[in-house]
């Protein structure tokens, strides 16, 4: 990660960090289920940084200039500057944890996620027991409390799942790439087996007719020939 700026420089351009996976499956920085299970990892600052990020970004969605002292006194951060200024560090953390991405190459710019990712399961093990089983809770929830949204995004990653086998990847590395690309590791394995499951019904489908046209023998163009 580059160097991060000190308060000589006066503002950042703030963006949004497009993701059409986490923004399907993730929580607003606002949520409840960040502020249960994500500020424990991310810490009281950083998680209070990412919700004025996120406020930022829906009042103004195609990105806005941050005052990096004033955003720094406003989350109590006091505006010292620095490399190892509180507030430096405060965004050094969520950089770390994949919510941000600062760019200095050009204007200065900091990407923002507009939702945090589900808990990996390392980072669940993390939690305290009781978060573990409120967590585990909460995943047998329906997602956002509604049927429907669950189901869009099973299908989504069901077809993720699909299309990777069908481009030659095994049901493993299926899983592992879907974890890479954020889908909840619950989910991910649903719906890799779901894809595996369908993948497999359709190649020996395609053996059998294979098969079938095969014994057919006098069907085939070179025997009218």
């Amino acid at each position: 990660m580059p160097n991060p700026p000190t308060f000589p420089i006066p503002t950042l351009r703030v963006v949004a960090w497009e993701d059409a996976v986490i923004d399907e499956l993730g929580h607003d920085p606002r949520s409840a289920y960040v502020e249960r299970f994500w500020l424990g990892i991310l810490g009281p600052s950083a998680t209070w940084l990412l919700r004025r990020l996120a406020a930022g970004l829906e009042a103004s969605p195609e990105g806005y200039e941050l005052d990096l002292g004033t955003a720094a006194s406003e989350i109590g951060l006091g505006n010292r500057s620095g490399r190892n200024s509180p507030f430096v560090r405060c965004i050094e953390r969520c950089s770390r944890f994949g919510a941000t991405d600062l760019q200095l190459f050009g204007p200065p710019t900091l990407r923002v996620r507009r939702k945090l990712p589900p808990l990996t399961r390392a980072q669940i093990e993390r939690l305290p027991e009781p978060l573990r089983a409120e967590h585990q809770v909460w995943l047998e929830r329906p997602a956002e409390g509604s049927p429907v949204v669950l189901e869009q995004l099973r299908h989504r990653a069901r077809q993720l799942a699909l299309s990777l086998l069908q481009l030659g990847e095994d049901g493993e590395t299926t899983e592992r790439q879907l974890h890479r690309w954020r889908v909840h590791p619950a989910l991910a394995h649903e719906a890799t087996a779901w894809a595996v499951g369908r993948h497999r019904a359709a190649q020996a489908a395609a053996e059998a007719q294979h098969r079938a046209a095969a014994a057919g023998g006098g069907d085939g163009p070179l025997d009218a020939a």
